[in-house]
């Protein structure tokens, strides 16, 4: 199935894992630095890249139109599952920038084949294999073929109106790139939302800023409430955190861009501890990996895990379409996930448990069962999504006796998720030997009011070692309110430095100090991107075990006794 037309050939770089584009590839050069994927090192500039499908993060879509503006995208994309971010990157370079590479998604059959092969080419629809490289005068051609924009969709009044141009200019481009996805999507129809959080706020790279402000030439303007996403600095205090130009700029730039479209200035990866956040049942359009499993799952509120600039388009026109977890169908659970809590468990097994159940089900909505009696909280939840979103491409989970939506489901098929893959999942998140850490990074996603309250607790009375930094990432409106309940002003007097509006997916030198060799953090989503990111070693643990390493610049070399 085309997905994006054109015509490519180069080199098969191929791996039977998903590969998420935003923290696994380099936006200036093509290279995979995710370090827990099989093709980490490897140049996709210019070869036919294969992965099942995308996952992780809905930047991905940002990324992969940084290397197509570039000149550093792969040549073409292959796939064999449902795919939504990297095709979104592509359409966007294509419908906006007029450039652009094919995506394909081809049979999984002839996809467990392709490490038999060395090179591949892509014309129209056919997908060729070949051993040796391909030979002759072949050129693409020299105007990419457009994908057809018909559709099966149903476009109603509304929706017409904004093809035609009614609305001005950036609601039109929305509504056409809104319909292509819709094609991939298989959608129905569109349908409205009562409001959207926008991931596009990121700044991955002057394609990004680029795309913000033709829209703003436009006229955008949001038509539903609609919240940002944490940006790439702390908007109001980068430069006295000694952020360099060439990032502080542009990247306050594009937020004034979306905020000048109307959107609100909340700044955060945890739009579900705003008092907006949406109710049960409630049709939203939120991007930001975390946040959409967040609102899918524990909420019970309906949302795509929609891609970077998808989300903006669906700001502007309040229209997304009526498919997957939009829909009762495509909310339910195909697999049962039987996990068991170890005795004695601290908070670090929910982000080590995300972290295993999203290995195991890639596309596919679990249902975890073993964890009635667990009293998880918001927190808990918190921590096992974002963790479950970095390795998985589906949208949701379902937690028997705890997720509102859970009681409803009725997989067939059943994984067992034994105590030994927690242990190796402890193993992988903490990539060196050594006890020396030199940061203690917390908030990924955002701190909550309680996480604020509970660290202030941790830390009181005790003395922070002076060769140990201490940095947590919360929204303002946590921030604000965690201040008038005494919270920040107790962690402060530890030593813990506060920053706002932007996250640790997002942060580098000098926030993280130089001198800094290894990190401590209690969050798996951060543990798995930061040795890619900012070129750290890892250690992870819960919340106390960070706190007594800040105290004595060590962390504990043994996985905690509940896991052993």
């Amino acid at each position: 199935m085309t997905l994006v037309a054109g015509d490519a050939q180069g080199e098969l770089l191929s791996a039977m894992v998903g590969l998420s584009f935003w923290g696994g590839v380099d936006p200036q050069t093509g290279v995979v630095i995710d370090q827990h994927h099989p093709l980490c090192g490897e140049s996709l500039d210019g070869r036919v890249l294969a992965i099942p499908s995308g996952r992780g993060s809905c930047s991905g879509s940002g990324v992969l139109l940084e290397l197509i503006l570039n000149g550093h995208a792969p040549a073409a994309i292959v796939i064999c599952e449902r795919e939504e971010i990297l095709t979104l990157g592509a359409l966007v370079a294509e419908v906006v920038f007029e450039q652009s590479i094919p995506v394909l998604r081809i049979e999984r059959e002839v996809f467990a084949r392709l490490g038999e092969y060395r090179y591949a080419r892509v014309v129209g629809s056919n997908f060729q294999l070949l051993h040796k490289p391909p030979i002759g005068d072949w050129q693409p051609e020299t105007a990419q073929q457009e994908s057809n924009e018909d559709t099966t969709v149903r476009l109603d009044a509304v929706d017409e109106a904004f093809l035609s141009g009614q609305h001005g200019k950036a609601a039109q481009v929305a509504m056409r790139l809104l319909v292509r996805m819709a094609a991939v999507q298989e959608a129905e129809a569109f349908m409205d939302v009562t409001q959207v959080h926008i991931d596009g706020c990121i700044y991955t790279g002057p394609a990004s800023l680029r795309f913000a402000q033709m829209l703003i030439g436009w006229h955008a303007r949001v038509r539903v409430p609609t919240t940002l996403n944490s940006i790439s600095v702390d908007k109001r205090r980068w430069r006295a955190q000694g952020v360099a130009q060439d990032l502080g700029v542009p990247a306050s730039a594009l937020a004034d861009a979306y905020l000048a479209m109307g959107a609100q200035p909340s700044f955060t990866c945890a739009p579900y501890l705003l008092e907006s956040a949406p109710r049960f049942g409630e049709q939203v359009g939120w991007a930001e990996s975390n946040a959409v499993v967040y609102a899918n799952s524990v909420i019970g509120a309906r949302t795509m895990k929609y891609p970077d600039y998808l989300d903006v388009c669906i700001a502007l026109t309040g229209r997304a379409p009526l498919a997957g977890c939009h829909l009762d169908a495509g909310r339910r659970a195909t697999l049962a996930l039987e996990v068991e809590m170890p005795t004695g468990a601290d908070d670090a097994f929910w982000p080590l448990l995300g972290y295993c159940c999203g290995a195991v089900c890639g596309t596919e909505i679990p249902l975890i069962r073993g964890l009635e009696t667990s009293a998880a909280g918001p927190d808990e939840l918190k921590a096992f999504g974002a963790a479950f979103a970095t390795v998985a491409a589906a949208s949701m989970f379902h937690i028997a006796g705890i997720t509102p939506e859970a009681d409803e489901q009725r997989p067939e098929r059943q994984v067992r998720i034994a105590s030994s893959e927690l242990r190796q999942a402890w193993q992988v998140l903490n990539t060196v030997a050594s006890p020396e850490v030199g940061l203690v990074s917390l908030g990924n996603p955002h701190f909550s009011h309680d996480e604020c309250a509970r660290l202030a607790a941790l830390v009181r009375g005790r003395t922070k070692s002076a060769n140990v930094a201490v940095v947590v990432t919360c929204g303002r409106a946590v921030h604000e309110a965690a201040s008038r309940a005494g919270h920040i002003e107790e962690a402060e007097a530890f030593g813990v430095q506060f920053v706002t509006d932007t996250c640790w997916c997002m942060l580098g030198e000098p926030v993280i100090p130089p001198a800094v060799r290894t990190l401590m953090t209690n969050s798996g989503k951060y543990a798995h991107y930061a040795p890619g990111l900012v070129g750290r070693g890892v250690r992870f643990g819960g919340m106390a075990a960070c706190v007594e390493a800040a105290c004595s610049g060590k962390a504990q070399q043994e996985a905690p006794a509940w896991l052993s």
